[in-house]
């Protein structure tokens, strides 16, 4: 008893301070690229701005780049969406907008892609742009090339030029899923023969069972029946995976600059 009052004031300041912690600040959207870490040069700086500037001009897509010198403990998905919600990147009946999140200290980075660009600019393919383009140059300290490199493969992503390298798989996967079949089939089979053998038995005897012991097999072969085909139909689907999902963002205007996109948490993080 005497351990459960004093765990309830500690618990209580945990909370205290919990809920006085305070969340990353959303930045005021300042231009395209908005280097806050100062990791970009100023030449590259505007290099950027002109060919995110093209971009939105030409095809209508907008691309965000976003550097914050850390995340102060915040999950970088999180500050991500945080942020399209704020600066409502990409335009309002298109969704087709585009952040790239660098934290500095960190070292980590995220690519955040609109609704309307999730065709397009997959999941896989920013991951690969992340682990390919982007966190090579990070790794030798070449952020300048890091982030040329990386919106022009984001770029060129939207715009149907950039494609996913091919995912290698095993030529032994099939052979993998072979017993998932087999098992089941061969415990279906014993089953079916060591109740049809109670069956006969009973029914040559004349006798049921005080409980309906015929009932009972007859069911019991039915549930296996059923088992058996159950397996089948779960290893058909082995494998998949549960997607993006969440509701899109309001229409407001946030800090200024973009049209109002939605996001619903497409896109890849990672780190160098």
């Amino acid at each position: 008893m005497r351990k459960v009052i004093l765990f309830v004031p500690a618990a209580l300041l945990v909370l205290v301070f919990a809920s006085g912690a305070k969340a990353l600040d959303v930045p005021e959207y300042k231009g395209y690229v908005n280097d806050l870490a100062g990791m970009i040069s100023p030449k590259v700086r505007q290099t950027l701005e002109a060919r995110l500037a093209d971009l939105d001009r030409t095809d209508s897509t907008q691309i965000a780049v976003l550097t914050v010198p850390s995340l102060e403990g915040e999950d970088i998905n999180d500050f991500s969406i945080r942020v399209t919600d704020a600066w409502k990147i990409g335009q309002k009946n298109e969704d087709n907008g585009v952040l790239l999140l660098v934290s500095k200290a960190d070292r980590k980075l995220r690519i955040e892609v609109g609704y309307g660009l999730e065709g397009v600019l997959t999941d896989v393919l920013s991951g690969q742009i992340i682990t390919n383009v982007i966190a090579p140059r990070f790794k030798a300290g070449d952020y300048d090339s890091g982030f040329l490199d990386g919106v022009g493969a984001i770029s060129g992503a939207v715009r149907g030029e950039f494609k996913a390298a091919p995912v290698k798989t095993s030529r032994r996967s099939g052979r993998g899923a072979l017993p998932l079949i087999i098992i089941p089939m061969i415990l279906f089979v014993a089953l079916t023969e060591i109740f049809g053998r109670r069956r006969r038995a009973a029914r040559m005897s004349g006798w049921d069972g005080l409980d309906g012991q015929h009932g009972r097999s007859s069911a019991m072969g039915s549930a296996a029946s059923t088992l058996f085909w159950l397996s089948l139909l779960g290893g058909g689907h082995r494998g998949g995976g549960g997607g993006f999902g969440g509701g899109g963002f309001g229409d407001g205007g946030g800090f200024g600059g973009f049209g109002g996109g939605g996001f619903g948490g497409g896109g890849a993080s990672g780190d160098w």
